[in-house]
């Protein structure tokens, strides 16, 4: 990294020279961090991604803040799935909880659709092929609707169906009766249905369902609405238990969770037997079994399989287990499918022409895969987007259907200076079925070949439906950077496919340029090294308490930035490791909207003009601006249009912008960028997330670094925690299937 400044004054980005033997380190937390000096100079760490992606910083490892083990699992029981509907699928309870929800965003409004459901109904079969575009509910696109992944124009944010009122007076009475909040009956009756009331009445646990609610919570109520009767070895206290630990391990990117991590949630739950209660669950069909076949003990000398020791086992909830193995049967399927189309439609000497005038190496690479096989994973860093974006081009010069998605709207507006507006969408609006090229007769996408960018974010449940939307015969090319933040839902689809060797891969051989694609190629490798930036691309400030972060940060955006750089502060973007916290999004927001829009937030904490942040569904962030206020709602303008957010949402959904998490940047890009790296970060600091800050600026990154040596450390360490998931496996077994 550049040099720290010699001095203890403030530093600015046009004044932070290299004047001292020693580099700053640089990331972010929630409080300020530094490390050990390092040798000046610039530093040779080439570009690698041949590790595993770090997994999205949790607050939590597990259930309950517990972590989730892999020990193997003696109970005997089924070792298949069984696609039954659990009771929360029954109830409505995942399709309302905040499953995929970060912990550094706004929660989702209760009962709302998220975009990354399954097509899948909640209990049917894992489906083989393409059946799932039609079960989404949303309109058809016809092949001549407008042909953008961004907004038509202004719109109105998504309003939840109306309810009816005497249910909710019915929940509500229940509630309060039971000493919990009667602002819970809505959310109440949108999981648990019009009969919420007597629901509840018969199983009080039902209400750990609703987002936000604990357990201790839960159990409060059921004393109050059970009497005598009430207890912890209560079964429908078990039963609600267990989906309530899966469902907390999905918060954290979980797709499954070996049965002894479940069953020590439940002891710390107080549930007297959690070995009983866990195979009720299994008995019952709350939830599934299945084999894990990553801790399988290996069979000795002279033995079969099934006398190698205790089958270890993974509980799963079916939603998340469904949608995997959906996935890996519509990969298989693209796959397969392919393989008969291309000797019959393809011309190869085309495809060699198109790799001979690509632009790189790599992209001749990308294109020549591409043109073999129905599925190819392409990784590599921000200037790599070009490759898939070649690809493209040259498909469509070919006359092919051809399209590219970027996870958001901020990256599809990058790709298309690339390839065009016409060809450039975003995930959300490729499967929302309003834009883009359109549906064939049977639901699926009407293209030849799909390149999807930001791969990484995709949850388990979003790449399903977008897998199954791709036809027979198509060309899908998933593309991203593997030490990138995983996706906000649960899953880590874009590693566990690379893991799977299930279809080609193409490294790119393209480094990100200049002093700050140099140093996010020395933090993927596990290191933290000097660079030369000679024209200030990248700076330390370096703070000694976290007012002086504050300060520092502030006075970069509002001043050291726009005049040393000549980057505004509308278009500089603060990052940090969470909300809360003394240097937090919250008290920088704060500071920044003193300095940069003051005013007295007359709209619900809001004024024209402020920078802010809409989050409709986790893990889908829309920086934007305040634009005024609606009878209704906030007005709110970005790069993807504009938007009225209902008045009864602003408080779950808006929050200020000019300061967001690393989770909400991911995917995103600015001009310039100041990360804030407190120095008592802890476990929420990795790897990954260092690198995913670091790379979200285009032409200059400050460092706002406290004074200890957390910052090296986590990049020193394992990039994160691992999800548990099951797709690699999955993917292995049809693959010995054949």
């Amino acid at each position: 990294m550049a040099a720290e400044a010699a001095t203890p004054q403030a530093t600015e980005a046009g004044e932070a020279e290299a004047a001292t033997p020693q580099a700053a380190e640089s990331g972010a937390g929630e409080s300020a961090e530094g490390g050990a000096p390092h040798a000046a100079g610039a530093a040779s760490c080439p570009r690698t991604d041949a590790g595993a992606p770090a997994p999205r910083a949790r607050s939590t490892g597990g259930p309950d803040g517990g972590e989730p083990g892999n020990a193997g699992d003696t109970a005997p029981g089924d070792t298949q799935p069984r696609p039954v509907r659990t009771e929360a699928a029954a109830t409505g309870g995942p399709g309302g909880t905040p499953g995929g929800q970060r912990p550094d965003e706004p929660a989702q409004p209760p009962g709302s659709h998220r975009p990354d459901e399954p097509a899948q109904p909640p209990g049917g079969e894992p489906r083989h092929g393409r059946t799932g575009p039609t079960a989404t509910g949303r309109p058809e696109a016809r092949s001549g609707d407008r042909p953008s992944g961004g907004p038509a124009g202004p719109r109105r944010a998504a309003r939840r169906a109306p309810l009816d009122p005497a249910a909710v007076d019915a929940a509500r009475g229940v509630l309060v009766g039971g000493g919990a909040p009667g602002a819970l009956a809505e959310a109440a009756v949108r999981l648990l249905g019009e009969g919420a009331g007597e629901a509840l009445r018969g199983d009080p646990w039902l209400v750990l369902q609703v987002p936000g609610v604990r357990v201790e919570q839960a159990d409060g109520f059921a004393r109050a609405v059970l009497g005598a009767e009430c207890g912890p070895g209560d079964e429908r206290r078990g039963r609600a238990l267990v989906g309530f630990v899966l469902e907390k391990a999905a918060e954290s990117g979980h797709t499954a969770l070996a049965a002894d991590a479940v069953r020590a949630a439940l002891t710390r739950h107080a549930v007297p037997d959690p070995g009983a209660v866990v195979a009720a669950a299994v008995e019952e069909g709350l939830v599934l079994v299945f084999r894990d076949a990553s801790a399988e003990p290996p069979a000795g000398p002279g033995q079969d399989d099934d006398e190698a020791g205790p089958v270890p086992l993974l509980l799963g909830l079916d939603r998340y287990a469904l949608a995997e193995e959906s996935l890996a049967d519509g990969c298989v399927r693209l796959l397969r499918s392919f393989e008969g189309a291309a000797d019959e439609e393809d011309d190869d000497a085309g495809w060699e022409k198109a790799a001979a005038g690509a632009p790189s190496p790599s992209a001749a690479e990308l294109i020549r895969a591409a043109a073999r096989s129905g599925l190819v994973l392409h990784t590599g860093g921000e200037a790599a987007r070009a490759e898939p974006a070649a690809l493209v081009g040259a498909a469509r010069a070919a006359g092919l259907r051809a399209y590219a998605a970027a996870y958001t709207e901020n990256g599809r507006r990058r790709l298309a200076r690339a390839v065009g507006d016409e060809a450039a969408l975003t995930v959300e609006g490729l499967l929302g079925r309003d834009l883009g090229p359109g549906r064939a007769e049977d639901g699926s996408l009407a293209l030849d070949l799909l390149a999807v960018l930001d791969a990484p974010q995709l949850s388990a449940e979003e790449a399903t439906t977008l897998v199954e939307a791709v036809p027979d015969g198509a060309r899908l090319v998933l593309s991203g950077d593997p030490n990138t933040l995983w996706s906000a839902g649960p899953g880590r689809v874009f590693a566990d496919l690379l893991a799977s060797r299930a279809c080609p891969r193409v490294i790119s051989r393209t480094p990100d340029p200049g002093p700050i694609g140099e140093l996010a190629s020395c933090v993927s490798v596990g290191e933290l090294a000097a660079v030369e930036a000679p024209e200030k691309e990248v700076v330390v400030v370096p703070v000694r308490d976290p007012g002086e972060a504050v300060l520092r940060t502030v006075q970069l955006v509002a001043d050291s930035v726009p005049r040393a750089i000549g980057v505004p502060a509308a278009h500089t973007q603060v990052i940090t490791l969470a909300h809360s916290g003394p240097v937090g999004t919250r008290a920088l927001n704060a500071a920044l909207k003193e300095r940069l829009n003051p005013g007295p937030g007359r709209f619900a904490g809001f004024d024209p003009g402020d920078r802010v942040v809409h989050v409709p569904a986790p893990g889908h962030t829309l920086p934007g601006t305040v634009a005024g206020a609606e009878p209704d709602g906030l007005r709110l303008t970005g790069e993807w249009g504009t938007v009225v957010v209902p008045r009864e949402d602003v408080a779950a959904t808006v929050r200020h912008g000019w300061a967001v998490t690393g989770h909400q940047a991911a995917g995103l890009c600015w001009p310039a960028v100041v990360v804030v790296v407190p120095g008592d970060a802890g476990p929420l600091l990795t790897r990954s997330w260092v690198y995913t800050a670091f790379t979200r600026g285009e032409r200059h990154l400050s460092v706002v670094r406290g004074a200890d040596r957390s910052l090296a450390q986590a990049v020193a360490e394992p990039a994160a925690k691992e999800r548990t998931t099951r797709l690699t496996s999955v993917l292995r077994e049809l693959a010995e299937e054949g």
